[in-house]
C-alpha cells in the first residue's frame, strides 16, 4: 500500500552513480529547480584514464556532504527525498543511496529511488512539462540505447549495444592515444580539425539487418591504426586530429543507420530526443537533426550543463514519480549496472 506522498514543498534530489556527486532542491509544484550542485571527480580519475570506484565512493563520501551543507536552510520545506538507484557503481550507488536513508528518516519524509536513465530522459523537462511519447536516444558512458516513452511508467528499450557504450568508446581511444579523462569532449576537440576521410574506419553491423549497436569492432580498428603509425608516442598533433575525426564519423553513421530505421519505423511519433553525456557531441545533435528533418520528426536535446550525471534530472523524474506512483516507488534497493536488451521495460 503506497502511503500519502507530498503534492508540494521541496524535494530534495541525489546523483552518485558514478563519478559525479551532485545535489538538486526542486519545488514539487511547479517544476523549478531552486538549488542544484555538483562535484566532479574527472581530475582525480583522469590520470587513470577511467573510473576507479572504491576511489570514486571514497570522493563521494567527503563530497556528498559538503554539498548537503548547501541545502541546510531549506531542510524545514523539503517534504520528499529521491536518489538514484541504479543502473551505476554499486559501491557509489550505497553513498547517495545511505545519505537518502538518513535524510529522510531524520526529516520524517519519503525516500524514492530513482532508475538513472530514467532520470537521463528526464533532463529534458528540468523546469519543462514532459512531452510524451516519445523516442529516446540514450547515448551516455554506459549506455547505448534507443526507447519508446509513452510516460513515466511506460519506457520500452527498442534497441540497445551488445558491447561498449558510446561514451565508453570515445574514453578508450582517448586513452588509446595517451589522451585524458573523460574522453568524449577531448575527441571532440580533435575531431574538429581532422580529415575524416584520412583513416577509412569500418561501420558496425554496416551490412547486418540487426538494430543494435556495436562499438568493440570500430574500437578495435582504431587500435591497429594507431599500431601502424608506431604507437601512441609516434602520433603527431595531425595524426591524432585525423583518427579522432575518422573514429567519430564511423560512430555517427553507425548510429544513423540502424536508429533511422526505428525513426522510419515509428510513423505515429513525432518527437525524438538525445540524452546522455554523449549526446553532448555537436556533431552527433547535427546528424540527428538532419535525420528527424528528413523524417518529418522534432529533435529535442538536453542543455549542456544536464547532458552529464546530475541531480536536477533525477529530480524532475521523481516528481512525476510522486504524480504518478507504483508500488515500489519507495524501493531504495541498490542495482548496479546490468545487461539492458531490446523489449525489457525501464
Amino acid at each position: 500500500m503506497i502511503e500519502k506522498l507530498p503534492d508540494s514543498g521541496l524535494l530534495l534530489s541525489i546523483e552518485s552513480s558514478c563519478d559525479d556527486s551532485s545535489l538538486a532542491l526542486t519545488d514539487i509544484d511547479s517544476k523549478k529547480l531552486i538549488l542544484h550542485k555538483k562535484i566532479s571527480q574527472e581530475i582525480e580519475h583522469s590520470h587513470y584514464g577511467g573510473v576507479v570506484p572504491e576511489l570514486a565512493s571514497r570522493l563521494h563520501a567527503v563530497a556528498l556532504p559538503k554539498l548537503l551543507e548547501s541545502t541546510l536552510s531549506y531542510m524545514k520545506d523539503i517534504t520528499a527525498v529521491a536518489v538514484t538507484t541504479g543502473p551505476g557503481l554499486s559501491v557509489t550507488l550505497n553513498e547517495g543511496v545511505m545519505m537518502a536513508k538518513t535524510v529522510a528518516k531524520l526529516q520524517n519524509i519519503p525516500a524514492i529511488g530513482v532508475h538513472h536513465l530514467k532520470g537521463h530522459i528526464y533532463s529534458l523537462f528540468i523546469e519543462k512539462d514532459t512531452k510524451f511519447p516519445m523516442l529516446s536516444i540514450v547515448i551516455s558512458g554506459g549506455h547505448t540505447m534507443v526507447v519508446k516513452v509513452k510516460n513515466i511508467n511506460s519506457m520500452e528499450i527498442l534497441a540497445t549495444t551488445m558491447d561498449d557504450s558510446v561514451g565508453e568508446s570515445f574514453d578508450k581511444v582517448a586513452k588509446m592515444m595517451g589522451l585524458g579523462y573523460p574522453g568524449g569532449p577531448i575527441i571532440e576537440a580533435l575531431a574538429s580539425k581532422g580529415d575524416a576521410s584520412r583513416f577509412p574506419m569500418p561501420v558496425p553491423l554496416r551490412n547486418s539487418p540487426l538494430i543494435a549497436f556495436s562499438l568493440s569492432g570500430l574500437k578495435n580498428a582504431v587500435r591497429l591504426t594507431i599500431e601502424k603509425l608506431g604507437g601512441k608516442e609516434q602520433l603527431t598533433e595531425q595524426d591524432m586530429h585525423d583518427i579522432a575525426a575518422s573514429f567519430q564519423k564511423a560512430v555517427i553513421e553507425h548510429l544513423i543507420q540502424k536508429i533511422k530505421k526505428i525513426v522510419a519505423n515509428e510513423k505515429e511519433i513525432k518527437d525524438v530526443s538525445i540524452v546522455g553525456g554523449a549526446g553532448a557531441n555537436l556533431a552527433i545533435r547535427e546528424a540527428f537533426e538532419n535525420l528527424c528533418n528528413q523524417y518529418g520528426k522534432r529533435l529535442h536535446t538536453v542543455k549542456l550543463e544536464y547532458c552529464s550525471d546530475n541531480a536536477a534530472m533525477i529530480g524532475r523524474c521523481a516528481i512525476d514519480m510522486l504524480k504518478y506512483p507504483t508500488e515500489d516507488i519507495f524501493n531504495l534497493k541498490v542495482t548496479p549496472s546490468k545487461k539492458l536488451s531490446s523489449g525489457m521495460k525501464l
